[in-house]
């Protein structure tokens, strides 16, 4: 049985995450619902990925009480529960081995493994593993080296991965960083296409710009200090005031064509 609403993917209530004595994050309040797509702005040190630590049981809250897919943190076998969550971050790119295949790359999310050994695959799996990647962009490079592909095709690879056991819950941390303009805006387009898709799972992209935030985003939490500044509808939450209490400067938001931008007031 679980402790939330079925309707609820993620639910964190009074959450402080401590560490050496210092805040990470502070009394935070934060709901997901199953069609929800959410993104998780602020600046460097807000708390953006300690937040998503906990959305994906890779952390424990200090105090407070945290619910993941209706399991609550520190009740659950985390293992267990982390195989219904598709994870792409940074650290995960640091764990792929260079010379994996990138067909093998997606595919070892299966087994919940990075680097193919022994395991054992059916055809399923091998047919997924390509669609997703075709889906992402880079189904011609099925045979490559993981450690001979650009950036933006690692970052298209590594979603594909986490989408390979078709997760409830898809946590994205800056899958846009380090991409050219090009790469960018390709990726960004891709995610806009998944976020609108009825049958894709909820959806949490961690970035620091609003430009990164793709069409079909429905929600934003805004964190700055480890504590929310504004959480809510994106068309409600994304304002200049909000952003620029956010990131501490004067700031003005745009928005034409589906899109947001922000620039110095």
């Amino acid at each position: 049985m679980t402790d939330v609403s079925d309707d609820l993917v993620i639910d964190v209530a009074g959450a402080n995450v401590v560490r050496g004595g210092k805040y990470l994050l502070r009394d935070v309040n934060w709901q997901v619902e199953l069609d929800e797509r959410w993104v998780v702005l602020g600046p460097n040190g807000a708390g953006k990925t300690t937040l998503l630590g906990l959305a994906s049981a890779q952390l424990h809250p200090t105090s407070g009480l945290v619910h993941v897919l209706g399991e609550r943190l520190g009740r659950v076998d985390v293992s267990e529960l982390r195989t219904r969550i598709g994870l792409s971050t940074a650290s995960l790119h640091d764990r792929i081995p260079p010379d994996e295949k990138v067909a093998n790359v997606v595919i070892t999310a299966s087994w919940a493994v990075v680097g193919r050994f022994r395991e054992n695959y059916d055809s399923m799996d091998t047919v997924r593993a390509q669609g997703l990647l075709g889906q992402l962009g880079v189904g011609q490079l099925t045979d490559r080296r993981y450690g001979t592909l650009s950036e933006g095709e690692r970052k298209r690879v590594q979603i594909a991965r986490a989408l390979m056991t078709d997760p409830e819950l898809l946590l994205l941390d800056e899958p846009a960083a380090g991409l050219d303009l090009g790469a960018r805006e390709d990726l960004v387009t891709r995610l806009a296409v998944l976020a609108e898709d009825p049958d894709a799972p909820a959806m949490v992209l961690v970035t620091h710009h609003v430009e990164e935030i793709p069409p079909g985003f429905t929600h934003a939490l805004l964190l700055r200090d480890g504590a929310v500044v504004a959480s809510g509808l994106l068309h409600q939450t994304i304002t200049s005031d909000n952003l620029s209490a956010t990131f501490g400067v004067p700031l003005t938001v745009s928005f034409a064509n589906g899109r947001y931008g922000a620039r110095a007031a």
